[in-house]
């Protein structure tokens, strides 16, 4: 049977690039260089990428053909300028860039921490603890819910510093990595976009233009961001309710009967078996993930002017997160390293072994955003926003009742399409702000938030997402399993998100449609008999 699925996934994957290569080559006879600027070609780069990725289950292969594609259309199909746009204008560009190389950083010394946490026994230390006082499988998953809600600064720091915490908990109470990647990726963006104090609001403040305050419009979208509210609503009741559906079903499936965590035979992010620290307490966790989130809290209000005299809200809102995120980690690391030095627990040379260790973890993540940045290169030099933000300036006159389902719909497409949500509504919400400015207010604030719901959702279901990506690093879980479990879950959210936009367009208040979505999200967990759906027991 495996042999036949082989040769089967073999078919497949010849017939996707057959098709890549037929698309590539129409385009040579129908576009020159010229025409694919802000034309629908220009999205043509990062659907060939996430359709090859979802279907050959290669995500490294996949994104470098869809950057390839990008300089293809960008260059007429010459050579050397190929060659130059793809490697120069992409690769080369998203690592110089310093912000992005922030972010590497940022991954690196997270990397070096929780190597660090594991050599000393304190990730082993709060499994144990955590084992005598959560009881259920019901218990880790609220666990890591709550976990991830409070942490609600930065969706990147989000994103690792749960995976790393809950990891051992999930894993003794055979919750597979599947599952916790959703989960840790469910409570990064959607609750970071719906937090006033986060590196989130800061970055929507800063894109509303004219005289609107930034920060009072974010809160007031608060109420209508309705992916993010019934996403935090759909995990508490799939975690309480006990059932999966889709890919996800199966994983569990296996993590429950057969105590296996992957379910696939690839093993890239398991960790190697260590042999255990009896000298590491809670502490040896504890006290290092208190200083990290201390520290990148410090950070990130220090490059926002707070100890030049700005507000607290003011310097999030002026905050740059690559650098305060990289400053707070380091400062955390020290103080780590300090605390294991004085209490013994790693000599200085057992420190030191950790470093690379951490790297070597961290470098599939690495890889898998530096093309996705590259792809994200190339799609932005084809002017794939600038052609969506047309879309949406037309469309804006004649619809103004449908405008926020139309937003959330159009957002969703780009972010995932582009796999940026900062991207997407940087685009997006001047375009919203000037249409309803002075006009409609209501119907600003509405709209405005099913941009930021949209860009959330599609970032949330894109396989070349940073935050996707760095959930599947924090969760240790095969990125594509990820992409796959996670899917039908995020696009039930959206399905009923857009009816909820749908609604408030007419009902112009935001508890009609949210009560409606809440409802149906309870309805889909609780009592749809589904044949592909299962009930999972709580007290396995």
């Amino acid at each position: 049977m495996k042999e036949k699925n082989k040769e089967l996934q073999k078919t497949i994957n010849i017939i996707a690039l057959t098709v890549v290569v037929l698309v590539i080559i129409v385009a040579a006879f129908v576009t020159d260089a010229g025409s694919v600027q802000q034309s629908p070609w220009a999205l043509v780069p990062p659907i060939i990428a996430i359709v090859l990725a979802l279907i050959t289950k290669e995500v490294y292969s996949s994104l470098f053909i869809g950057i390839l594609a990008g300089g293809l259309l960008y260059s007429g199909y010459s050579f050397e300028g190929t060659v130059n746009h793809v490697f120069c204008d992409g690769i080369i560009a998203s690592l110089a860039d310093s912000y992005n190389v922030g972010i590497l950083i940022f991954l690196v010394i997270l990397g070096t921490l929780v190597s660090l946490m594991n050599k000393a026994g304190g990730s082993a230390a709060f499994g144990d603890w955590a084992s005598e006082h959560i009881k259920t499988r019901v218990g880790a998953q609220l666990a890591t819910i709550a976990l991830g809600v409070l942490i609600f600064i930065d969706d990147y720091f989000n994103c690792l510093t749960v995976g790393s915490v809950m990891r051992p908990v999930t894993d003794k109470h055979k919750i597979s990595r599947a599952k916790l990647a959703y989960l840790i990726d469910a409570t990064a963006a959607p609750v970071c976009i719906i937090a006033p104090v986060s590196s989130w609001a800061a970055a929507v403040s800063g894109f509303v233009p004219g005289q609107e305050n930034g920060i009072a419009l974010f809160i007031s979208t608060i109420p209508y961001n309705f992916y993010a509210l019934l996403t935090i609503v759909m995990m508490i009741s799939l975690a309480v309710s006990g059932k999966d559906f889709g890919p996800m079903e199966i994983h569990e499936k296996n993590a429950i009967e057969k105590n296996d965590l992957f379910t696939t035979g690839d093993r890239s992010y398991s960790e190697p078996e260590e042999k255990k620290n009896n000298k590491g307490k809670v502490i040896d966790l504890v006290i290092p993930v208190i200083a990290l989130v201390v520290c990148c809290v410090i950070g990130m209000i220090y490059t926002g002017g707070f100890f030049e005299g700005a507000g607290f809200v003011d310097s999030f809102a002026n905050s740059d997160a690559s650098v305060g995120l990289v400053f707070g980690s380091f400062f955390g690391l020290v103080i780590t390293l300090i605390l294991y030095l004085v209490r013994r627990v790693l000599t200085f040379s057992e420190c030191m072994e950790c470093f690379p260790e951490g790297f070597k973890s961290m470098v599939a993540p690495i890889l898998i955003l530096t093309f996705a940045w590259s792809l994200k290169a190339m799609t932005d030099s084809l002017g794939a926003k600038e052609f969506v933000a047309g879309l949406v300036e037309g469309s804006a006159a004649g619809f103004v009742n449908l405008l926020p389902a139309i937003i959330f719909l159009i957002a969703v497409f780009l972010s995932f399409s582009t796999g940026t949500s900062w991207g997407t509504f940087g685009i997006l919400i001047p375009i919203v702000v000037s249409v309803f400015a002075g006009v409609d207010n209501t119907m600003m604030i509405i709209s405005m938030s099913a941009c930021m719901a949209g860009s959330v959702c599609g970032d949330h279901c894109s396989p070349i997402s940073d935050t996707t990506i760095m959930s599947s690093a924090g969760a240790r879980c095969n990125h594509l399993n990820h992409v796959s479990t996670q899917l039908p879950y995020a696009l039930t959210c959206a399905v009923i998100s857009c009816v909820c936009y749908f609604i408030a367009g007419y009902a112009k208040n935001p508890f009609v449609p949210l009560i409606v979505g809440v409802v149906l999200i309870i309805s889909l967990c609780y009592f749809l008999k589904d044949t592909g759906k299962t009930s999972v027991s709580s007290d396995d």
